[in-house]
């Protein structure tokens, strides 16, 4: 691509591009549904500000088109390229952000992420979600409380994340299904549950998301995190992470944009022989061990 230049556009030509815009936008008018009249209206403009604003070559308008047709040539049923697309654009943080608003200090929201998987075995507290996948032990603890400072019962977690080689479950193709569990709170809102300790890994970027990465110089690669979605009664759903302090790519850059300062966590590495919370043997293993109090908001808000 060449870097576009800029040169005066002559009041006649301004005049045509308006024309266009305006036509594009009324051809909406009578759309039935107001919302999608609003947000198709509003697109076309952007769409249209866009092209305009770095007046965009037919040559790299075929570029775009080629693009697209290959993220969704590579899309199937365990693959959302056109997903991935909006996470490394902060298009889905950014979308997190509008519809998760800040409120008296409840949890801070971030990326769900493609590896996501429903019906995961639960566990009992204290239990362990590692299911065989390879890594240090992490012992995570903590309570879910509303804004009020009340403890919530019975509230759903589902964690899931990789093991030490940067790998979901679904990644493999042998259906295996570790990395991944859900608990509940007890009465006094706390939870509990052996995972591992979480290593940075790379996005898939072997598709022309990857590609794209590549030609800009960005990493493909996602701060250590462990994922949370956390639902309750009367309260809104938190879908977060959280991430390991002193984790050197948090300072290279987080992939998706995931990383808030708030979610950053001691990860505490124990010594071989340390005495385990629940009294679980490691033998010569080091471990880990994190706290994490959760804050939902109510729902609505």
């Amino acid at each position: 691509m060449t870097t576009h230049t800029e040169a005066p556009i002559n009041p006649q030509q301004q005049a045509l591009e308006d024309e266009l815009v305006a036509t594009v936008v009324a051809s909406f008018d009578a759309a039935p549904n107001p919302r999608l009249k609003e947000v198709m209206q509003s697109l076309t403009r952007h769409l249209h500000a866009f092209i305009r604003d770095v007046r965009l070559t037919e040559a790299e308008w075929n570029t775009a088109i080629e693009f697209l047709t290959a993220v969704g040539h590579i899309t199937d049923d365990k693959r959302q390229e056109f997903v991935l697309l909006s996470d490394v654009l902060g298009a889905s943080m950014q979308t997190i952000a509008v519809n998760n608003q800040a409120h008296k200090g409840a949890t801070d929201a971030t990326v769900f992420g493609p590896f996501f998987v429903e019906d995961a075995p639960e566990i009992p507290l204290g239990g362990d979600i590692a299911g065989g996948a390879s890594g240090q032990p992490c012992w995570v603890e903590g309570t879910v409380t509303d804004t009020d400072g009340k403890p919530v019962p019975g509230a759903r977690i589902e964690v899931w994340e990789c093991d030490e080689d940067g790998y979901y479950d679904v990644q493999y193709t042998d259906e295996r299904v570790a990395g991944r569990a859900h608990l509940f709170t007890n009465d006094q809102g706390q939870y509990r549950f052996w995972g591992l300790t979480p290593v940075p890994y790379p996005i898939p970027h072997d598709g022309p998301v990857g590609k794209m990465l590549e030609s800009v110089g960005r990493s493909p690669v996602r701060a250590a995190h462990l994922h949370f979605m956390v639902t309750a009664d009367g309260l809104r759903p938190l879908v977060t992470h959280i991430f390991v302090d002193g984790d050197p790519q948090i300072d290279i850059g987080d992939s998706v944009f995931g990383v808030k300062e708030s979610l950053i966590k001691e990860f505490a590495v124990q010594a071989p022989g340390s005495p385990t919370p629940d009294g679980r043997s490691l033998g010569d293993r080091t471990w880990a061990r994190a706290r994490f109090d959760i804050v939902l908001a109510p729902a609505g808000v």
